[in-house]
């Protein structure tokens, strides 16, 4: 919780989250930072609290972004501006969007009846890519916009897979699929349109601003981006659609090319410690390498030192540089199934910077030293020269902890793999006081063949040596954060925020419904999530326990201002381990050669005083393009698992609900980790959407269907372009709970069963809809 700074002016009592809304409120759009400064006479310490309060709003989904540096209410609407019309509900009803200076913002809302092309006369008609002034009128079952005037249309691209018409007499017409699950009508292509777009060619489109009012939306080809039967074609996608950055500039080419070997010079030669990498079989970059030994000092016996070396980027990446501005850019490295989008190009991140077998390697190192409790008692940063004894597999290094090394690993048993097994046990006695959150997850690795086809779908196994790195990661990002800031130089932290009180409120209310409990008044602590998951472990509840806490979580991102990791339950945390991949860890490297003297030869490789007035504004940039890289990530695996599925449309699942929303129920298959929507439309009777007990509930019967159930569905449809499932529920709803709902309150949707003559052509988005006719809760 950011905290409160008493104001100088008199007028207005100190900044809380509820002046910020209000003034958001105020303004009816959209606000800079700089906007609301103005707006509340903000000065001095308090802009600090300011922005801490906009974080953690927009974090938990009360504010949401329309540009960089914009903010906009996520739930309240201005009484009248300029809206774009984005899509159609499941009613045929449009949904839009308000617009601000720098793009979309507040709540999808529905317009009113009648303003839709071929309603009547006298009415202004519009469709879907239009842009509008509205006036916004509160009913009953929500807000409505009502148009007053058409302003032309919004500069709409839609991705998608162009379709040639069989009939000869179309002269080359056709129509796009498209690629987003929220676009749910195809695209007409006139001849003079297509461009030279062939049948099954990845486009991208915009929407056509004239033709008649009437009839189906028109779109004009503007690019080919590749072709559907190309194996990558899901990643071609997701890299279009998120504007996810390909290839390098010559520039960048040319200062990667003219990267040389590193030398001794200016460095601690480390080449004598064996360190090794230990890295999933896949891994295309190697940024860090371990080595642990027992501590020789007799005042710590029982002690461990334990060397974690991280590739040395900054030393190759220098402010400024065109690499550094690419990297920059991109932000990160996007890790598709089938190809990497790295933030550096292949001549660094696969070879110069990457901690390969054998080869003489720059790095910036740790030592730490602990005793025999876990605790760390001191910590010291080098800039050296390394050479890694070994890579290995997480599998393979697991097997020779367990006792059965392979041939490459049974050499190093001795000498490296026991001691730093041994160190990490030790290390685990400090993790386990410290109590971070231990929510369980999984992830699932797309396997594909010499063609490029995809051959299977295997859960990847979290092994106890993943859990050895990931603990040592944790220990050099503390320590990395600890020394920056005692040397008072600037640092990006990452930071996680605790959950919100409307959060905590839901997590309880949902608690209810299990016969568990959570103790209001007490401080909000990741030990308490861990006793209530152990509470629930042995229980039916387990998976949507799980869930449910994991969804009360805030996300983590990066600040200069720091709050804490919640999470990790740390009071400082920075990312350090991974500036091959991550561009904050290479501000972080900066960072640590300027708060130690650590430039060599009078190179200017540390923290600059630019980055320095910076750093708000690469924090909030380099936080987009995680969110951006997950999404497109996300994206590519559903659409490769919907391709592989498509040839098994009517086999049966088994599979676990993920995901409860007012238009139906989000089902993950257990065999391939894939989400898929079963539409409320197609159950057995009459249900409504009980948001705090995360169920749909029959109105008459009380039987329910709730969020973590285990279920049998068939699959009715796959569609690989989007990346869509439906699916139909074979398994009966739970039995109604004693003393439950059976009709929904007053306002709330309910939902009639039609006749279900099958998939509907394309599936809903796996997240939340839109309002439509019904008032959105």
């Amino acid at each position: 919780m950011p905290k409160t700074v008493k104001s100088p002016h008199l007028k207005r009592p100190p900044l809380t989250r509820e002046i910020v809304l209000a003034a958001i409120n105020r303004i009816g759009g959209a606000a800079s930072k700089q906007d609301l400064a103005r707006a509340l006479d903000v000065v001095g310490d308090e802009r600090k609290t300011l922005r801490a309060i906009l974080k953690e709003l927009e974090a938990e989904g009360a504010l949401g972004r329309t540009g960089k540096r914009a903010f906009a209410s996520a739930t309240s609407l201005p009484d009248s501006g300029v809206m774009d019309v984005v899509d159609r509900d499941a009613d045929g009803e449009l949904l839009g969007r308000m617009r601000g200076k720098d793009g979309l913002f507040g709540p999808t809302v529905r317009l009113a009846p009648g303003t839709a092309r071929g309603g009547k006369p006298g009415e202004v008609a519009v469709g879907v890519g239009d842009r509008v002034l509205v006036r916004v009128v509160r009913e009953d079952d929500g807000p409505v916009a009502r148009v007053t005037k058409k302003l032309g249309q919004s500069a709409h691209h839609i991705l998608g897979v162009f379709r040639a018409a069989d009939d000869p007499r179309a002269r080359g017409a056709g129509r796009v699929e498209p690629a987003d699950r929220k676009v749910r009508h195809d695209l007409m292509i006139f001849p003079e349109h297509v461009f030279g777009a062939k049948d099954g060619d990845l486009v991208l489109c915009e929407l056509h601003t004239g033709g008649r009012a009437h009839g189906p939306k028109r779109g004009v080809v503007k690019e080919i981006v590749g072709r559907i039967d190309d194996p990558r074609a899901a990643s071609i996608l997701a890299i279009h659609a998120h504007g996810i950055p390909m290839g390098f500039s010559e520039e960048e080419e040319a200062q990667a090319r003219a990267a040389k070997k590193p030398t001794l010079q200016g460095r601690t030669d480390l080449r004598h410690l064996p360190l090794i990498t230990i890295d999933p079989e896949d891994a295309r970059d190697h940024d860090d390498a371990v080595f642990a030994q027992p501590d020789d000092d007799p005042k710590n016996p029982g002690g461990w030192r334990v060397w974690v070396a991280i590739a040395d980027v900054a030393a190759y990446v220098t402010p400024n540089s065109a690499l550094d501005r690419g990297a920059l850019k991109r932000g990160n490295s996007t890790y598709f199934p089938d190809r990497v989008a790295p933030m550096l190009p292949e001549t660094l991140s696969a070879d110069l910077c990457s901690l390969r077998e054998g080869e003489d390697r720059a790095c910036l190192a740790v030592e730490a030293v602990f005793d025999k409790t876990g605790a760390k008692k001191s910590h010291r940063f080098v800039r050296g020269l390394m050479k890694s004894a070994a890579k290995l597999s997480y599998a393979q290094a697991q097997a020779a902890f367990d006792g059965t090394p392979d041939a490459k690993a049974a050499p190093l048993v001795d000498t490296i793999l026991k001691p730093v097994w041994d160190a990490y046990q030790c290390m685990k006695l400090g993790r386990e006081k410290r109590s971070p959150l231990e929510i369980q997850s999984s992830e699932h690795r797309i396997i594909f063949g010499e063609n490029g086809k995809i051959t299977g779908v295997r859960k990847r196994e979290t092994l106890e040596a993943n859990k050895l790195i990931e603990e040592m990661m944790v220990m050099a990002n503390v320590c990395a954060a600890e020394t920056i800031e005692a040397k008072r130089t600037p640092l990006l932290y990452r930071i996680h925020d605790k959950p919100s009180d409307t959060k905590i409120a839901a997590l309880s209310d949902f608690l209810s419904t299990v016969n568990l409990s959570w103790a209001h008044g007490q401080v909000v602590m990741p030990a308490r999530f861990n006793r209530l998951l152990q509470l629930s472990a042995s229980t039916e509840h387990a998976a949507i326990v799980n869930e449910v806490v994991l969804r009360t979580q805030a996300q983590a991102v990066y600040s200069p201002d720091n709050i804490g990791h919640f999470g990790l339950n740390l009071s400082r945390y920075a990312h350090f381990t991974s500036p091959i991949r991550r561009y904050a860890d290479v501000i972080v490297h900066r960072g640590l050669v300027r708060a130690l003297g650590l430039s060599k030869d009078g190179s200017k490789d540390g923290l600059t005083q630019d980055e320095e007035t910076r750093l708000t504004e690469i924090a909030e940039h380099i936080t987009m393009c995680e969110r951006r890289s997950m999404a497109a990530e996300r994206e590519a695996t559903e659409r490769y698992i919907a391709a592989f599925l498509a040839d098994r449309v009517g086999a049966t699942f088994e599979g676990r609900i993920s995901g409860v929303t007012r238009f139906g129920l989000f089902v993950k298959l257990v065999e391939t980790n894939a989400d898929g929507l079963v539409p409320i439309s197609s159950l057995d009777e009459r249900y409504f959407h009980d948001e705090g007990a995360h169920a749909l509930v029959g109105e008459r019967s009380g039987r329910q269907f709730r969020l973590g159930q285990k279920v049998e569905v068939r699959l009715e449809d796959a569609v690989p372009v989007s990346g869509g499932l439906l699916f139909a529920m074979l398994s009966d709803p739970e039995p109604a709970t004693p003393g439950a709902k059976r009709r929904p309150p007053p306002g709330r949707a309910s939902f009639s069963k039609p006749s279900f003559s099958g998939p509907a052509k394309r599936s809903g988005p796996p997240g939340k809809k839109p309002p439509g006719k019904k008032k959105k809760r």
